[in-house]
């Protein structure tokens, strides 16, 4: 588990092919590396990853196929930028939200507006991660913990969601960067998928 607290900005140094489509990605990122272990857990842009190497200030890691068809790993190349948090620790404080390592999906951002003291970015949002997304709730952006400053009407012919970023999270993850039309990975809220969960089972079920 992860807390979308982004620990530092890591950088690409080789991807190689695994077989299947999947991945062996090699991470450097000196504050993470510094104490990981075989087995351990890194988020690589939100997306929770097994630690299988460790050379120095690189980790390597697994991505398997499911990893690359849901999130934007695949799109990486050599120097990409990343951010990095290793797995939160139980005696640690949750500085940002509940986050799974597990990507939803996609998103594509569609604007930017810069502004004095912070920016503000919109994203398209998916139909079937829309139900998921509110004012005011927490989202994960490429492992970043978010606060949702605005989102679509339901129902809406475009649906997206807008968070507005101040300097240091512009300054310490990749979303300072991020152009219009890039692709980010999202992980909507679990707390909210479980509500989901819970009311569809108890619906299904028959009456007494």
């Amino acid at each position: 588990m992860f807390t979308g607290i982004v620990e530092e900005l890591g950088e690409i140094v080789s991807i190689e092919p695994a077989g299947g489509q999947a991945l062996l990605l090699t991470v450097r990122g000196p504050l993470v590396s510094s104490d990981v272990g075989h087995g351990d857990s890194i988020a690589v842009n939100g997306v929770c990853l097994t630690v299988v190497g460790r050379d120095g200030d690189t980790f390597t890691a697994d991505v398997m196929k499911e990893s690359v068809d849901r999130s934007s790993l695949g799109s990486l190349t050599v120097g990409s930028p990343v951010n990095l948090e290793r797995a939160a620790r139980v005696d640690g404080r949750l500085g940002g939200h509940i986050v799974q390592g597990h990507v939803d999906g996609t998103a594509c951002l569609l604007s930017r507006n810069p502004g004095d003291n912070w920016d503000v970015l919109r994203f398209g949002l998916s139909a079937h991660l829309s139900p998921y997304v509110v004012e005011k709730g927490s989202i994960t952006v490429d492992g970043t913990s978010l606060t949702v400053s605005a989102v679509s009407d339901p129902g809406a012919r475009e649906e997206f969601f807008e968070v507005s970023l101040i300097p240091e999270t512009l300054r310490a993850t990749t979303l300072g960067g991020l152009t219009a039309g890039t692709t980010v990975n999202i992980e909507v809220d679990v707390i909210a998928k479980y509500v989901e969960r819970i009311t569809a089972v108890a619906s299904a079920r028959p009456r007494a």
